[in-house]
């Protein structure tokens, strides 16, 4: 490339270049959960949770072995925070913002519900033993306060063929060898990524 790309810097120059928003995608926005949105996010094990803070966006995957999410009332929703690398790169960003974002995800559809809205942390007791686990509770439990629950488009997951059973993951770099490379060799490597698997069953929860 010999010169920068022009940049889009207003968004009348942006709408100009796409056309007016299809009246589906418009109506069928809730702002709170429905029978047929509650059906679809309690069928989702797995979600990926945005958040924006003062250093900056941050995208997480949140998974669990039933839904990822638990319904206090039809305008709001909990997650638990379970064991991590304890970076705490979303739950800084909630502390310091609040906005979030959820795409919920279903093995085999290629559709994704997406929740939107303002999210705060508890570590109240009672609320943090709804999600017991193996005798363990989460150390805090993400609180999100719907303001618009929808449906995002399939192409993306279509583009992709997402679930057409190819698995490529054979052809990445371990997590292991991306250490190894980010610490010059004195960390990662083939030990660290066969203690990996027994390591992560032991604090799942």
């Amino acid at each position: 490339m010999t010169s920068s790309p022009e940049k889009i810097q207003s968004i009348d120059a942006l709408l100009a270049l796409y056309g007016a928003p299809g009246a589906p995608s418009l109506r069928k926005v809730a702002r709170r959960m429905t029978p047929l949105y509650r059906k679809w996010i309690m069928a989702s094990k797995l979600c990926v949770l945005s958040t924006v803070g003062a250093d900056g966006t941050d995208g997480s995957p949140r998974g669990d072995d039933g839904p990822v999410v638990l319904e206090l009332d039809p305008g709001t929703l909990a997650m638990p925070d379970w064991r991590g690398n304890n970076r705490l790169d979303s739950l800084r960003n909630i502390v310091e913002d609040g906005r979030v974002s959820l795409m919920f995800l279903v093995p085999g559809s290629n559709n994704v519900v997406r929740v939107n809205g303002h999210a705060w942390l508890t570590a109240d007791q009672e609320i943090r033993e709804r999600f017991a686990r193996k005798n363990r509770l989460p150390a805090t439990v993400i609180i999100i306060e719907i303001a618009e629950i929808y449906t995002q488009c399939a192409r993306a997951f279509m583009r992709a063929a997402v679930w057409s059973g190819e698995d490529d993951s054979d052809q990445l770099p371990s997590v292991g060898q991306i250490l190894a490379e980010m610490t010059d060799g004195e960390e990662g490597g083939t030990p660290y990524d066969d203690a990996w698997g027994a390591r992560a069953a032991k604090t799942m929860w």
